[in-house]
């Protein structure tokens, strides 16, 4: 049903089709893109919290809060 009505309107706007069909393929592409920043950002939070370079109490506190801190993100 939604093919008919998309093919009606590029039959009665001609004009148009060009500008419809770039939006479309610009949507699409911005629809699959997105994920991956949505779920890129808390990774790197959370592989920054993981790593096991020093074990200095300071650094365990800021490591904890950046795993919290990604698992909000990810949560969000």
């Amino acid at each position: 049903m939604f093919w008919y009505y998309i093919s009606m309107f590029c039959a009665i706007y001609s004009n148009t089709q060009i500008h419809l069909i770039k939006d479309t393929l610009i949507s699409f592409g911005i629809s699959l893109l997105t994920p991956f920043g949505f779920y890129l950002l808390p990774g790197i939070f959370r592989i920054s919290a993981l790593s096991n370079r020093n074990k200095k109490s300071k650094k365990n506190k800021t490591r904890k809060f950046l795993y919290i801190f990604s698992k909000f993100l990810h949560f969000f």
